[in-house]
């Protein structure tokens, strides 16, 4: 007879999304940062790969994507810092 082991405790979902949230650790705030910050980091990579041959309009659009790119990392990191003093504002 085979033996099971249990990989993972079982965990309560009825309360929804937000349990399911809290089980990843993100707010839905914080996964929705997430999501615009891989759609930037989407439309960087698409602008670094339509880099054209003249090296002057390369370079500056190859700068820009490396910006739009650092944008996107910036946001992923710490956008739910940003946002939350935006949302809980006091006045």
């Amino acid at each position: 007879m085979q033996k099971f082991e249990i990989l993972a405790k079982p965990v309560d979902m009825s309360g929804g999304f937000k349990d399911f949230f809290d089980t990843i650790g993100l707010t839905g705030g914080g996964l929705v940062t997430k999501g615009i910050a891989a759609v930037i980091a989407v439309i960087a990579v698409r602008m670094m790969l339509q880099l054209s041959g003249d090296p002057k309009t390369a370079l500056r659009k190859g700068s820009m994507a490396i910006g739009t790119l650092f944008v996107a990392v910036v946001l992923a990191l710490y956008g739910d810092t940003l946002f939350s003093t935006v949302t809980q504002a006091k006045g």
